[in-house]
């Protein structure tokens, strides 16, 4: 893996449970503010999915996004798991 992917999976493994950043804000807390898609690359390649929280990582526009090469539904299943409020497919970033 390279820096960038390391430092990525490292901040993701810092999101709290029943909480979730954009790939905006993971891409600007490692020091890489314009690196969005480069993120969500990086987190497709998470070699722990569940033990690096990647499913809590989310679009801007609070869409869930794929999750293991598959539509958001299985990321979204795991978000409501774990407490995340989630309405029609859309998680509320206003009430984090």
């Amino acid at each position: 893996m390279t820096g960038f992917q390391i430092s990525v999976l490292e901040a993701t493994s810092k999101i709290p449970k029943g909480q979730v950043k954009t790939y905006r804000e993971i891409a600007i807390e490692i020091g890489h503010p314009h690196a969005c898609r480069a993120v969500g690359t990086a987190l497709r390649k998470n070699p722990f999915p569940i033990t690096i929280p990647c499913h809590r990582v989310i679009k801007s526009t609070g869409e869930p996004g794929k999750y293991s090469g598959e539509s958001g539904t299985k990321k979204i299943r795991l978000l409501k798991a774990e407490g995340v409020k989630i309405s029609n497919g859309i998680v509320n970033l206003k009430k984090r």
